[in-house]
């Protein structure tokens, strides 16, 4: 060994991505455009791209159990509650940099339902809001957060499931 850190280089990005979309004969549609970190940003940047857009959040609780969230970009979550529905052992939080590197293979602002494609460990339960399976196409990042790819949800979803990340489907518009 010569002392650097090759855990970035073991996981598959956005080409890898793209080639395994094409495995499983999933059509998409791929966007670029300048990073975008927030969800303001996003709406700022990529202009008028048909479809749902969401937002990721890399959750854990103390346990060390971690949840992949899935929701519209426009959705309130309320963590308590959301702690509640998935059993969480104490207050949900979010994790680390470095464990979303480890985990999903991606870094902040990158954080994407395509991430399960790194989480060989089946570390990451997926949960996703019921809103994101409604619209056609859905737009995500591909592993980074300079394009965003579109996709439909049926194949959204069978790309979760051919990745053992099956989704716990979750309404967060439901009162």
């Amino acid at each position: 060994m010569d002392g650097t850190d090759d855990t970035a280089t073991s996981h598959t990005g956005a080409d890898g991505l793209f080639a395994r979309l094409d495995t499983l004969g999933i059509a998409y549609t791929t966007h670029h455009h300048p990073p975008v970190f927030t969800v303001e940003e996003s709406k700022d940047l990529r202009g008028v791209l048909p479809g749902s857009h969401v937002k990721n959040l890399f959750l854990r609780d103390k346990k060390k159990r971690i949840w992949l969230v899935t929701a519209l970009e426009e959705r309130q979550i309320d963590l308590k509650a959301l702690r509640k529905r998935l059993g969480a052992s104490g207050s949900l939080s979010f994790g680390s940099a470095d464990l979303l590197m480890e985990v999903l293979g991606v870094v902040p602002g990158a954080v994407t339902p395509f991430g399960v494609i790194n989480d060989r460990g089946g570390r990451a339960s997926m949960v996703l809001d019921a809103g994101v399976l409604a619209t056609d196409p859905v737009n995500a990042h591909p592993l980074q957060n300079d394009m965003t790819t579109a996709l439909a949800p049926r194949d959204l979803l069978k790309f979760l499931e051919a990745e053992n990340h099956p989704p716990e489907v979750i309404d967060f518009g439901a009162d």
